[in-house]
């Protein structure tokens, strides 16, 4: 079947056969065909030579709906901010309070945005990149990792912006969720050989991506740079990590768990002070 799509890219004619008594499955073309059909045939098998072409795909892959109930959650804490100005000032990221200590501005400021378009641009793509991060990593364990990410981009922005400055929203953790997705160019590193530009495919897609989504003017393009390789670096390790390890529902659970209660802790931490 691949050699007649082969064939049938260069305008050239086939009928597969399937097997009978005297023989198996036969690729069929025209005589006058024959020697350009065996270039092109041969040519393809030393382009892709090595590339395995066939992969056992993860049963974790696809999308979490469950990245819905992120979205809601992120909709409940706009309207506590709106309805509570002490939760929008305590969790928002103020460069010069985090200096002075106050660590849980670089968590809490995820789940603030600064009005409904704000809200409404980042749940548009979130619910999609979060979701797809959550299928691939498991719902508890993705979650986890594009909130670490995000958090990666909050203390490289602090790093990098002109102090005094604020800073909210969770931009920065869905282009963690981002950089998650693509750092699977690397699940099979170490296990195949497959070319150079096929394993780094991943990357280049979800780099451009973020070009696309990452980079507009008027943001914290600092902390969408932060949390995009925030989540490569975390999925490229996590990616190496044994199947069994990775795939445990006790370890999904135990990420989950683990979320929690640092959005509980920080966000203690942000009302108590």
């Amino acid at each position: 079947m691949d050699w007649s799509l082969v064939l049938a890219s260069q305008g050239i004619e086939t009928t597969i056969e399937p097997p009978g008594e005297e023989h198996g499955w036969m690729l069929l073309v025209a005589c006058k065909d024959s020697e350009r059909a065996f270039q092109n045939l041969r040519q393809y098998r030393v382009e892709n030579r090595g590339w395995p072409w066939l992969r056992p795909l993860s049963r974790n892959w696809g999308f979490e709906w469950s990245s819905i109930g992120w979205a809601l959650v992120m909709i409940l804490f706009y309207w506590l901010s709106s309805i509570f100005p002490q939760v929008f000032n305590g969790g928002i990221m103020d460069s010069t309070k985090v200096i002075s200590g106050q660590w849980w501005r670089v968590f809490t400021a995820m789940s603030l945005h600064a009005d409904i378009a704000h809200l409404a641009t980042n749940l548009t793509i979130g619910i999609l990149l979060v979701g797809l991060a959550m299928g691939r990593y498991q719902a508890g364990t993705g979650l986890f990792a594009a909130y670490l990410a995000g958090a990666f981009g909050n203390l490289l922005s602090l790093l990098v912006n002109v102090r005094p400055f604020r800073g909210l929203g969770a931009s920065g953790m869905i282009m963690g969720a981002l950089g998650l997705l693509a750092a699977q160019s690397f699940a099979h590193l170490g296990r195949s050989r497959p070319p150079v530009k096929h394993l780094f495919a991943g990357v280049a897609a979800g780099f451009m991506l973020f070009v696309l989504f990452g980079l507009s003017p008027g943001t914290d393009i600092a902390a969408h740079v932060g949390g995009f390789i925030g989540g490569l670096l975390i999925g490229a390790i996590w990616v190496l990590l044994p199947d069994n390890f990775r795939e445990s529902p006790k370890t999904n659970i135990g990420s989950g768990a683990v979320l929690l209660a640092l959005v509980v802790w920080t966000w203690g931490m942000a009302l108590h002070k």
